[in-house]
């Protein structure tokens, strides 16, 4: 069976796992997903993650962090640009995420960047999701 929006799918996967307090969360991967997680993993919402080439896809493996008391660092996910409404944006016009303490992560022609790297690079593209 094929999937509508994989991204969203591991989006679910990370929010789940979260509340869970899985120590890590498994998923089909592909390369928009393995961008997002060591985009996750350089701004300090994961401990890391890992590819397996093995099998059909292979599986990337992310690593879930929380702090103290088992507190997890990601208190929030969300998609905001959807299969069925994309949501792009330019570099003036790139949101901030509860005024600078999340991120939104975006996927220009930079590659998939940080909110903030988009606005110093001066480039826009489209907002994939947000996290705090």
């Amino acid at each position: 069976m094929s999937m509508s929006d994989p991204l969203a799918d591991m989006l679910t996967r990370i929010r789940n796992g979260v509340m869970a307090k899985f120590e890590s969360v498994e998923m089909p991967t592909s390369k928009t997903k393995a961008n997002i997680a060591k985009v996750l993993q350089e701004e300090g919402y994961v401990t890391g993650y890992k590819i397996n080439e093995s099998g059909v896809q292979g599986t990337l493996t992310i690593d879930l962090k929380y702090g103290s008391d088992q507190i997890p660092v990601i208190s929030g996910i969300k998609r905001i640009s959807k299969p069925g409404l994309r949501k792009y944006a330019r570099a003036g016009e790139i949101p901030t995420v509860l005024n600078g303490l999340g991120i939104a992560i975006l996927s220009s022609s930079k590659g998939v960047i940080t909110d903030k790297t988009a606005r110093a690079s001066n480039v826009g593209g489209e907002i994939l999701c947000e996290v705090w």
